[in-house]
């Protein structure tokens, strides 16, 4: 079947924590009109989230990654400084380093009070934050013949966003601790392999048919076709700390579609695998991020992420080019060298220990550096 070629246009939402500037702790439950002054400065481009403590934020939809980075860091000076006239400051990182989910409520809306009230415990504890990117596929069925497709390079995805290393003020361990949180709500993870667009409508109408759910927005998986917008949407992504880091992400994401339809055109496609096997890849990314690589299936090993990178740059080298953002897929060999901001918090926590700093003061440390990072959008 012939396709005409996706608008490919992007939006960004993000997710961030409100902070304590003195406490350095979350703020669960920040002003009201904290989030009237953004939604009136950036046109309704800021909202609520599931947690009071929690602030979402989108970009418009826009024609290009630079565009899009506009938007983005525009809105994140907004919140930064609207913020500030109350004494808090937003940290874009998936998990806070040492608040407890327990001291959080969840904010008092109808959507909001259905999922406390059947999911109970698993989402009380959500006190995580991502980073969803959404890719214009205006057509059904290439939206879910790329969503087959692309599953293939989320813990990709993944590896380069880590920001959520600690957990009530532990170090977990794992670079992205969030998807451990995040994997206890029902309907996440790797989406099933469908053939067709009418296929995927059935599967949702049983769920919705039985009652379960009202809608496929209730499907939380690593990447969904978007049930309000005519987009691929990318969720499995922590969200990152500098802004450029996640545009690079994004902008990733964008080539990869990019490319997949590239290949459909000359009647290729990318090899599919079982989603055990994918699923092992996001376990390695969400456990070491860059750090120790991720397995190649076509050769059977595992393979250093800088190689990894390099041959994905070669893949998607035509896709950056025509969309305009081969600065933006460069910055990840950045983000290989300097890390991620899973990678900084760490080291900040670490040298602060090597100080003579008690644990606390290490995690404020690390907190302070969240909140500056996520201050600078220039």
């Amino acid at each position: 079947m012939a396709y005409t070629e996706p608008l490919f246009t992007i939006g960004i939402e993000e997710e961030y924590l409100l902070v304590d500037k003195e406490t350095r702790d979350v703020a669960s439950d920040p002003p009201e009109a904290l989030f009237e002054t953004c939604q009136k400065r950036v046109e309704g481009l800021v909202t609520h989230e599931f947690l009071k403590a929690q602030i979402e934020v989108n970009t418009k939809v826009c024609e290009t990654v630079a565009e899009a980075r506009e938007s983005l860091a525009a809105i994140r000076k907004t919140v930064v400084e609207v913020a500030d006239q109350y004494g808090l400051a937003p940290i874009a990182a998936s998990t806070h380093p040492f608040s407890h989910w327990q001291e959080q409520t969840h904010t008092e809306k109808e959507r909001y009070d259905v999922i406390a009230r059947d999911l109970q415990t698993v989402v009380r504890r959500l006190m995580t934050c991502g980073m969803h990117v959404h890719v214009g596929i205006d057509n059904d069925e290439l939206r879910i013949d790329l969503l087959n497709q692309v599953s293939y390079f989320l813990p990709h995805l993944l590896a380069f966003s880590t920001s959520s290393p600690f957990w009530q003020g532990e170090d977990t361990g794992l670079k992205s601790y969030r998807l451990s949180v995040f994997d206890e709500l029902p309907r996440t993870g790797i989406p099933n392999v469908f053939e067709s667009w009418p296929e995927y409508r059935r599967h949702v109408d049983a769920l919705v048919g039985a009652g379960l759910i009202e809608d496929a927005t209730k499907l939380w998986w690593d990447v969904r076709p978007s049930d309000r917008f005519p987009t691929l949407e990318m969720r499995i992504t922590d969200v990152c700390t500098w802004v450029d880091d996640a545009v690079a992400v994004a902008a990733l994401y964008m080539c990869v579609l990019r490319m997949l339809y590239r290949l459909k055109k000359e009647n290729q496609r990318w090899r599919q695998y079982a989603s055990m096997l994918i699923e092992e890849n996001r376990w390695r990314a969400q456990r070491y991020g860059l750090d120790e690589g991720l397995v190649d299936f076509g050769k059977g090993e595992i393979v250093p992420c800088t190689r990894l990178l390099e041959e994905i740059q070669e893949l998607i080298h035509e896709d950056a080019e025509a969309l305009g953002c081969t600065s933006e897929i460069g910055h990840l060999e950045t983000i290989i060298k300097d890390g991620t901001s899973a990678h900084r918090q760490l080291a900040v926590y670490s040298v602060a220990l090597s100080r003579g700093a008690s644990r606390e003061e290490a995690l404020i440390e690390v907190v302070d550096r969240l909140i500056e990072e996520t201050r600078k959008t220039d």
